[in-house]
């Protein structure tokens, strides 16, 4: 079974598994694949008759939720019996589902979908083997522009490339609002419109948020104006705090540190003395350590300091304020380069 996200038609029975964990890390990507899920395990039936929601009250009730899946339906062939925030269930709740998927009835399916903290590890591996594991999550690196592009192409609108570049170039890592763009799109301009970037702009809303790596690429670019516009995007819709943001960057300036000084001439040994397997990462550092040079680490590491003790309270000046003086100086340190995007 596919995660029922956009298809139609549904789950003939001898498809339906007893289990299911509908997983990702955004909750609007969790929602929207829990929902086509659920759409394909209900199939032509009445959803009134077969689909019963739990997980919504403060403490679920397990007996309810095991008397439904052992129960079987006496108006439908099956039952879908849903259990939201499943991350939330207290041990002994874990337990008795465990206990219940040892021989689960083939005349219900059990989706726990994901939410209020991680769903543990042995109830996952339980659903794994009786049924199916839906990642929700989007793809990152080479596989999210496909991703975006697959998920505008299925879309009920018609976006040109640039378009699309557009959509994805400002919903950054926020792209469970995807869905809601597209949405709007179709409701203003008509289900099979073809539209261009001058047509999608105004729909866009605020910038999403942006990876941590947006931020110390422009850094090492020398581009300031991109910087400010990564760290704004982080902060912003990203609601990434201050502290978490000096943590980044301390990590990606801590990198070049240990590799100054260090008898290093290739990535891979640039990887292996930083313990990491990503000699991407690793050639990063290597370059920008080299780029900046001793003194200009060094001053890296100083301004960090120094701005890591204002955001504690050395200084009145607001956090805000505070990161961005900082991300301006660092963004100064080296000689500047031609501004362009640096995903991983």
């Amino acid at each position: 079974m596919s995660s029922g996200r956009g298809e139609e038609g549904s789950a003939p029975a001898a498809t339906r598994a007893p289990a299911y964990v509908v997983a990702g890390d955004d909750a609007s990507l969790v929602g929207e694949a829990a929902r086509g899920l659920i759409k394909d395990l209900v199939g032509p039936e009445d959803p009134g008759l077969v689909v019963e929601e739990h997980g919504t009250e403060d403490d679920p009730d397990m007996g309810s939720i095991l008397d439904a899946c052992a129960t079987p339906s006496f108006l439908a062939s099956h039952r879908v019996v849903v259990v939201r925030d499943a991350g939330r269930l207290r041990a002994d709740q874990v337990g008795a589902l465990l206990s219940y998927l040892e021989d689960p009835q083939p005349t219900a399916s059990l989706v726990l979908v994901a939410g209020g903290g991680a769903i543990p590890s042995r109830l996952v591996n339980a659903v794994r083997q009786r049924g199916q594991v839906v990642d929700a999550s989007a793809p990152t690196g080479r596989g999210r522009s496909p991703w975006l592009a697959s998920r505008v192409r299925d879309s009920s609108v018609r976006l040109d490339g640039p378009a699309t570049a557009l959509l994805g170039e400002h919903l950054g890592e926020d792209l469970g609002r995807l869905s809601g763009v597209l949405d709007a799109l179709a409701a203003a301009y008509g289900e099979g419109a073809s539209l261009g970037p001058e047509e999608v702009t105004p729909f866009l809303g605020e910038a999403g948020a942006v990876a941590p790596w947006e931020l110390t690429d422009a850094i090492d670019r020398g581009d300031t104006e991109g910087a400010m516009e990564a760290l704004h995007r982080m902060s912003g819709a990203g609601q990434r705090h201050p502290l978490v943001l000096m943590a980044s960057l301390h990590r990606h300036y801590a990198s070049m540190l240990r590799l100054d000084g260090a008898s290093v001439t290739t990535e891979a040994e640039a990887a292996a003395l930083l313990g990491t397997r990503t000699t991407f990462v690793a050639g990063k550092a290597l370059r920008e350590a080299r780029r900046l040079g001793r003194d200009g680490v060094g001053r890296a590491i100083t301004l960090l300091a120094a701005a890591d003790q204002d955001l504690r309270g050395a200084s009145a000046c607001p956090a805000d304020l505070v990161m961005e003086i900082l991300v301006a100086r660092l963004s100064r340190l080296g000689p500047r380069r031609p501004r362009g995007r640096g995903r991983r």
